[in-house]
């Protein structure tokens, strides 16, 4: 999923995510407002993972509501 599917797709993916990832709170997710960045940031501030861990979270993630193709 490309950063700009990914952003016109937050608002459908945000309670999702929300899901996948219980510590982000409402606010997180409109502070994340679809950017990668920023919900890569988000996981190792909230879950004190590391980046390259929090990456492979998020693409987990992608992976599991748009498919590997995306």
């Amino acid at each position: 999923m490309t950063n700009e599917e990914l952003r016109a797709r937050w608002h459908q993916l945000r309670g999702l995510a929300r899901e996948f990832w219980g510590e982000l709170t409402g606010d997180d997710v409109n502070f994340i407002g679809g950017q990668r960045e920023l919900l890569v940031g988000k996981l190792e501030e909230k879950y004190g993972m590391s980046r390259e861990e929090a990456e492979k979270q998020v693409e987990e993630f992608f992976n599991s509501v748009a498919g590997p193709e995306a």
